[in-house]
C-alpha cells in the first residue's frame, strides 16, 4: 500500500493510535504548546478578541477548535476570553471539531468542570459538517498528522514514493497515468523536492472551509519549516523517545498503531493550498514572533500585577519553553488566513 495509506491506518483506523484515548504531557507520547502554559491558549483568546474589535468577525462568531483532544486549549481561550472581554461570552458560540466519541465525551466533561453550563459546547465528527456565517477556527498540530507519501529521487535522478508491505518501507516508481501520482509529482516539481514528505490533504481542508464558512479567520500552529529541507523528518514518538523511521534497528511491527507518527510540515505547501482556494495568508511567522504580536507578554504583566512572585515565576519559565528559539520558538510556526466576503 501507499505510505500515505500506512500512516492513516496507523493513526486513525479502528485500532490506531488516535482511536484510544491519549495522554499528552509528562505520562504521554508527545508534548504540545497546550501542556506547556495556558498562556499559549490566553494569547490565542487575546488575539481572537483583537480581531473581533478590528471588525474582522463580529460578536456572535462560532470559536471552533479542529481536533482539541482534552479541550484544554479552546477552555483557556474561553478563560482568557472572560478575563479580558467577558461581555463576549454573551454572544460568541463554541465548538470542537473531533471524530471519536470518547474524545467527545472527554471535552464536554472538561468543560462541563470548567464552566458548568455557562458555555454551551457544540460537536461535529469532521470539518465537512461545520456549516457557519462566521467562524473563528483554531488548531494546535493538526497538519503534522496529514497522511503523507514519502519521496526519494533515485541516483539516476527518477522520483520514487514510498509503499509499505509487512511493516517494511521500500520506494518504488510513480505511476504518472495514476492521478494521485501525478499530483505528488507535480507538488515535488513545484517546491524541488527530491526526497522528504509530501501530504496531499491540505488543499482539500482549505477547500472545505471555503465552501462552508461565508467569513472566517483561521490560527494554525505546527512545527516545521516554509522551505522543504530535501530530507526526512518523519518520526516516532514512544513514551517520549524518538525514533527516526529510518533507524536501522527500528522495529515498525512493535511500533505501529501503539506511538504517534509526525512528520515536519512544509508551511510554503500549506499557505499555497489556501490561496489556491481563495483564502488570504494574513501572516505566517514563528511561534515566538506569532505569540509575542498576539500578546503573551503583556497577559504575563497582567499575571505579575495580580499574583505572588513565585506563581509568576513559574508561568514565566513555562512561557519561555513556548518562545526560547532553541525551543518551540521558532522550530514551531503559525499562520493566519483570512476569508472574508462583507
Amino acid at each position: 500500500m501507499n505510505f500515505s495509506q500506512y500512516f492513516d491506518n496507523w493513526l486513525y483506523s479502528d485500532t490506531g493510535y488516535y482511536s484510544n484515548y491519549k495522554t499528552i504531557g509528562k505520562e504521554g507520547d508527545f508534548f504540545t504548546a497546550v501542556s506547556t502554559s495556558s498562556f499559549f491558549g490566553g494569547s490565542i483568546g487575546k488575539k481572537i478578541v483583537s480581531i473581533i474589535q478590528e471588525g474582522h468577525l463580529p460578536n456572535n462568531t462560532t470559536i471552533v477548535e479542529v481536533g482539541a483532544h482534552h479541550g484544554y486549549l479552546l477552555a483557556d481561550i474561553v478563560q482568557f476570553i472572560y478575563t479580558l472581554k467577558p461581555e463576549l461570552l454573551d454572544t460568541l458560540e463554541f465548538a470542537i471539531v473531533e471524530r471519536y466519541p470518547h474524545l467527545q465525551e472527554q471535552q464536554k466533561q472538561y468543560f462541563k468542570n470548567s464552566f458548568g453550563d455557562v458555555i454551551k459546547l457544540k460537536h461535529y465528527n469532521d470539518i465537512s459538517e461545520f456549516k457557519a456565517k462566521n467562524a473563528m477556527i483554531i488548531a494546535n498540530e493538526i497538519f503534522d498528522a496529514f497522511s503523507c507519501e514519502l519521496v526519494y529521487t533515485t541516483k539516476d535522478d527518477i522520483l520514487q514514493k514510498g509503499i509499505t508491505k509487512d511493516n517494511k518501507i521500500e520506494f518504488i516508481d510513480l505511476d504518472i497515468n495514476n492521478p494521485k501520482d501525478q499530483e505528488l509529482k507535480d507538488i515535488c516539481e513545484k517546491y524541488k523536492i527530491t526526497k522528504g514528505e509530501v501530504s496531499l490533504g491540505f488543499k482539500e481542508f482549505a477547500t472545505i472551509l471555503n465552501n462552508n464558512i461565508e467569513n472566517f479567520d483561521f490560527i494554525t500552529f505546527d512545527y516545521g519549516d516554509f522551505h522543504p529541507r530535501n530530507d526526512f523528518s518523519i518520526r516516532i514518538y514512544h513514551k517520549h523517545n524518538v525514533y527516526p523511521i529510518f533507524q536501522d534497528d527500528i522495529n515498525l511491527k512493535e511500533l505501529y498503531q501503539q506511538s504517534d507518527i509526525t512528520y515536519d510540515v512544509h508551511f510554503n505547501h500549506l499557505i499555497d493550498s489556501f490561496n489556491e482556494a481563495g483564502i488570504e495568508n494574513v501572516e505566517s511567522t514563528t511561534q515566538l514572533k506569532a505569540l509575542v504580536e498576539f500578546g503573551i507578554i503583556e497577559l504575563l504583566e497582567m499575571l505579575h500585577k495580580n499574583t505572588s512572585e513565585e506563581n509568576y515565576l513559574r508561568e514565566a519559565n513555562k512561557i519561555k519553553t513556548l518562545l526560547t528559539p532553541t525551543g518551540m520558538g521558532d522550530r514551531f510556526k503559525m499562520a493566519h488566513f483570512r476569508k472574508n466576503e462583507k
